[in-house]
């Protein structure tokens, strides 16, 4: 089974070699390098042609985009596995066999849509200091809340392309409209491992946008609930509740990123 890994990078040469070679290292050989570059002004064009001039596995470009989700819907566009997965440039995968433990699993469910994970948190230095193990998996859940690591799911391409990809308007929380309409079509493989490190910095989208981010979700989950016939208010309480602790979560996981509270 070919695996398509897609880095979206803007401007992230301070982490992208680190993320690059956690791809081309694995053990698993038969993959694609795809990077979607925005038009780094930084050295990160030098670092990826350095690299696709010595493995023909990376295939890349670099071209303004609409932001994060019109980048990952080129890379699909680009791929030519079976399988996508999706790393941005300042994470990594933890081991030179997370690929093939990835495949090992979905060959024994040949059915299987999609694959998800745990996540290792890391800080800028690279250093693991929390992980979160993959989340017990109900559609009903999922509704609830994004339960997904973006960088620790897979899915099979052809239903990636079927179903739509990724809503180029939406700015921070593309990833759970898609695993809704995955969700909706099948429920995820899930593996007790850890598929990926998701680096803790203050530069990071995620980390400065997560407050947007679940704000944009609380927006597509009423629309889907407004298709299902469903209510939203008992969801908006919850919503609001969870926007709280979140805002505490990320200042303590910031926190433990930098050391501060080393016994969290």
């Amino acid at each position: 089974m070919k695996v398509s890994v897609v880095t979206v990078n803007l401007n992230g040469n301070r982490f992208l070699a680190e993320s690059i070679e956690s791809v081309l290292s694995q053990t698993h050989s038969d993959l694609e390098l795809l990077i979607i570059d925005g038009r780094s002004t930084d050295e990160s064009l030098d670092t990826i042609s350095a690299v696709a001039k010595r493995d023909s596995r990376v295939r890349w470009f670099s071209e303004p985009d609409q932001g994060i989700a019109d980048a990952m819907n080129k890379g699909i566009a680009m791929a030519t596995g079976e399988l996508i997965g999706f790393l941005h440039s300042d994470d990594r995968y933890p081991g030179r066999t997370t690929l093939a433990r990835v495949v090992e699993r979905l060959l024994t469910a040949p059915d299987a849509v999609w694959l998800t994970g745990g996540v290792d948190m890391m800080n800028i230095d690279g250093d693991i200091f929390r992980t979160f193990p993959v989340r017990s998996y109900t559609y009903r859940r999922l509704l609830r809340s994004n339960i997904l690591f973006h960088p620790a799911t897979f899915v099979r391409t052809d239903v990636l392309r079927r179903c739509g990809m990724f809503a180029v308007g939406l700015k921070m929380a593309m990833d759970y409209d898609l695993w809704l309409r995955l969700g909706a079509m099948s429920d995820p493989v899930t593996v007790d491992f850890s598929v990926a490190c998701f680096r803790v910095h203050d530069d990071s989208i995620s980390t400065k946008g997560a407050d947007q981010a679940m704000c944009e979700e609380f927006a597509i989950r009423k629309r889907y609930l407004k298709e299902q016939g469903r209510v939203a208010w008992p969801y908006a309480c919850h919503h609001q509740l969870k926007r709280l602790v979140n805002l505490f979560f990320m200042r303590r996981l910031q926190g433990q990123a930098i050391g501060k509270d080393a016994d969290a």
